[in-house]
């Protein structure tokens, strides 16, 4: 137990921040050595440089004789300083020494200034704190826990901040945050409704005495729980009501925030760690090389010094009238010499060897002028922030990747749907240039390439007589995090391409997401506005794998829209009917074309049901022990019994080149492995379409070819519906059989003159079949034994002579070695 009473598993919420008093955080004092203390809240400047004036030398010299090469020199030296054994004078195996030595010492001194360079402008960047009862142009450096910041547009934020209020409606706040994760995407963080209505001039601000409980520093990007207290109230904080340091302000012309965590107790500062020495493989290999080399220096050494020794007895014996030479010294001291001797001539290969690993840093500058990778779009060359990168990069032995965004374009596009067993955009490509004359008018609210038309279901959402089809577009419309944006038309932004092609689509159906407040969302429907309550938002997260919105419609009625992966809504549905079957073929259909895919349902919630589901949320929401999980439990209870309204398939591009890319890794010997949450069908097709499996036909005596293999660690996940243990693992092997008897009936279809089935022809440039069973030897992965892995699909080049090969993790994955086997 720590401090406090919380279990170890628990972070403790003993982290108090008050609202511009910073005398009472300048009070608290924590150990860090000993019996010293420092300051427990830190100051904004930070410092990420290795050296200073007076840490350099020692420091450098202690990394650098870390390195066994600079070690065995200095013994060499050290022998040269006896003149019984010495062959030269030892300062001239000093002066190379130095200079090995100061040549690396100046590559190292190089990167920290640059470090110190980057932390000088940094620390200095402007910004403005509420001084008094106005805001001053300060410097970074000079922020503290509890200031009240004032952010522009396109400033970075200088630390990690509660978003009290902003310029823009409802007190919503955009931001990019590719300095922090890499996404470009917009992100919107919103605040508090009662710091959005109240905090409205500077002097309020001034006054404002708000005090934040929350979870002490740590290194976790993406979640935050706390508290804040004011006026006998206490309010819930999450993340999406924190402005991480990094972030940039997008669209959004003034913000304010107040400072949580300052300087290294923020969150990034916390994921950078330490700067510790970094030693290459190369580097690893080269040290044991040199001490290889000195055993067996030592071993010869020793043993021409015992021959020597043998040698100098016998001499003295046959001539005893030299004995006069050898008065002071025995066969035993002259081999003990020669044998320090013989360890200094020998040395001379050793030191060649060595010599080698001084000349790493040339090659880095070859990066930085290769014209091959300037991007001249974006006018930005390559950069070598490492001396020893092109070492690092030539050790490289696998490459892991995600897909989306990294393999593919990130930019989405509605494709098709399936609405009450009812495919739609089969089509699409003949009625591309086809003019609807029941089309939607589209101008005032702005238009976008319609890659997704389909003159049926335009018809059928026109005529509003379908109520599954209605509830689907509507659906589209309200559940969902998307912010909007009426300039001269609306602009939609959204952190997540997914959500913004939904919303396009429902828009291009004529219903059209207007506005947004922090508890309404207004959509046009075929032309007639309105307005819907939010009760409350059950977030997405990779665990739960769907999003839902609880609304009240102008009628009163309280209806939840769920959206989210077919494994997950599929087993929440209050009955399995024909058209629910149906969506699941279809479903399938979609991921073989490689789309990716999401199921779509809703219900509607009694007012007593709701009564005490949402005074149990309101409980949940500010606890600081176990909230997450208390609010998931209260999400499962009203996520059940849902009515499946359809199916959206979303196209993804893959990047130009991709293929090639890979190609030219694999030629280097480099295995790629890429990660994607898509469904087993769409993961094999896109690896196909990127050439990350290789696709060469086996002849067989019947001419058919077979591709690769298949290795299915979670029968389950294919179809949620079927049982564990015993039943799972029949059902996974009649499925193999079921592949097997479709291939056979395949082979028998084709000779026959007819067309081979829509499971053979999808991956084929030629003839290509799955095989029925998985090879006898699959690879091992280690994982610590605390990990929990998430279902995902892992697409590897296992380089078997007999081809590639698909991973499909378990839902849960526990190792207690240092390894486990699919």
């Amino acid at each position: 137990m720590r401090g406090g009473g919380y279990p170890l598993a628990f972070p403790a919420f003993t982290w108090e921040v008050r609202a511009n008093d910073r005398n009472y955080h300048m009070q608290f004092k924590k150990k860090f050595a000993f019996c010293l203390t420092k300051k427990k809240y830190a100051g904004n400047a930070i410092k990420t440089a290795k050296y200073n004036f007076f840490t350099f030398l020692p420091l450098n010299l202690y990394e650098q004789f870390h390195r066994m090469a600079n070690v065995y020199f200095v013994f060499v030296i050290l022998l040269q300083t006896f003149p019984e054994i010495s062959t030269l004078p030892w300062y001239t195996l000093l002066f190379p020494l130095s200079c090995l030595l100061t040549i690396r010492g100046l590559r190292d001194l190089i990167d920290d200034i640059g470090r110190h360079q980057s932390d000088r402008n940094i620390n200095s960047r402007p910004c403005e704190i509420l001084s008094g009862k106005s805001f001053c142009r300060q410097k970074w450096r000079d922020i503290c826990v509890g200031d009240i910041v004032r952010l522009r547009k396109e400033s970075f934020v200088p630390a990690d901040m509660l978003l009290l209020c902003s310029s823009e409606p409802s007190s919503l706040c955009y931001v990019e945050t590719a300095d922090i994760d890499g996404e470009t995407n917009l992100k919107f963080r919103q605040a508090l409704l009662v710091t959005h209505q109240e905090l409205v001039s500077e002097e309020i601000m001034a006054a404002f005495d708000g005090e934040v409980t929350c979870e002490e520093p740590n290194s976790r990007m993406h979640s935050f729980t706390g508290t804040l207290e004011w006026r006998g109230q206490t309010y819930s904080l999450d993340s999406e009501k924190i402005l991480l340091r990094g972030c940039k302000i997008r669209n959004t012309d003034v913000c304010y925030g107040l400072v949580i965590y300052a300087g290294f107790d923020s969150k990034i500062m916390r994921n950078c760690g330490k700067i510790k020495r970094k030693k290459t493989k190369l580097d690893r290999m080269m040290d044991r090389l040199v001490i290889i080399i000195f055993l067996v220096l030592l071993v010869t050494s020793l043993g021409l010094a015992v021959a020597s020794g043998f040698w100098a007895r016998m001499f003295q014996e046959k001539h005893s009238y030299l004995s006069a030479l050898y008065k002071r010294t025995t066969p035993a001291q002259q081999a003990f010499f020669n044998f320090w001797g013989f360890t200094i001539l020998l040395k001379q290969q050793s030191l060649e060897v060595i010599r080698d690993q001084y000349l790493t840093p040339c090659p880095c500058f070859f990066i930085n002028w290769d014209l091959e990778m300037y991007y001249a779009v974006k006018d930005i060359p390559a950069k070598a922030r490492s001396t020893s990168l092109n070492d690092q990069l030539g050790q490289i032995e696998y490459i892991f990747s995600d897909k989306t965004g990294t393999l593919t374009q990130n930019v989405m596009s509605f494709k098709k749907c399936c609405i009450n067993g009812t495919i739609y955009g089969d089509l699409w490509r003949r009625q591309r240039n086809y003019h609807f004359p029941y089309a939607f008018s589209l101008h005032h609210h702005g238009e976008k390439k319609l890659d997704f038309c389909d003159a049926t279901l335009l018809e059928a959402a026109r005529r509003d007589s379908d109520p599954v089809l209605r509830e689907f577009l509507r659906l589209l419309a309200l559940c969902h995090t998307v912010m909007v944006e009426e300039k001269d038309q609306l602009v939609y932004q959204a952190a997540s391409p997914d959500e913004e092609a939904l919303v396009l689509a429902a828009r291009n159906l004529g219903y059209v997401f207007l506005a947004r407040t922090q508890d309404t969302i207004t959509i046009s429907e075929l032309g007639v506005k309105r307005t819907y309550k939010v009760l409350a938002m059950l977030d997405f997260n990779s665990d739960r794998k769907r999003m839902s919105v609880l609304v009240r419609d102008p009628q009163g009625t309280i209806r939840l829209y769920t959206k989210g992966a077919d494994t997950v809504i599929l087993e929440r549905l209050q009955r399995r009917g024909p058209n629910e079957t149906f969506t699941e073929m279809a479903l399938d259909r979609f991921a073989e074309e490689t789309l990716r895919t999401l199921c779509l349902a809703s219900k509607e919630v009694s007012e007593a049901e709701y009564s005490v589901w949402s005074r149990r949320h309101r409980e949940a929401s500010i606890l600081l022990q176990d909230r997450a999980r208390e609010l998931d439990k209260l999400y499962e209870e009203m996520e059940q019994n849902l009515q499946l309204l359809g199916a959206t398939a979303i196209e993804d591009k893959l990047q130009d080149g991709v293929p090639e890319t890979i190609q030219l890794l694999k030629l280097g010997n480099i295995k790629v492995w890429v990660l994607t949450g898509d469904k087993q069908e769409t993961a094999m097709n896109i690896g196909y379409a990127c050439k990350l499996t290789l696709v060469s036909p086996l002849k067989t005596p019947e001419g058919i070819g077979i591709c690769g293999d298949l290795l299915q660690g979670d029968p389950q996940a294919e179809s949620p519906h079927r049982g564990v243990g015993e039943e799972a693992q029949e059902g996974h092997h009649a499925g193999h059989w079921r592949w097997g008897q479709r291939c056979q009936h395949d082979q028998k279809h084709q000779r026959a003159g007819g067309h081979t089935s829509r499971a053979v022809q999808r991956l084929r440039p030629g003839t290509v079949l799955l095989p029925p069973a998985p090879p006898a030897c699959p690879w091992s992965l280690g994982i610590p034994p605390h990990l929990q892995v998430p279902p995902l699909l892992l697409l590897q080049d296992l380089c078997w002579s007999h081809g590639p090969g698909l991973v499909r993790f378990p839902q849960r994955i526990h190792s207690s070695g240092e390894g486990f086997s699919h």
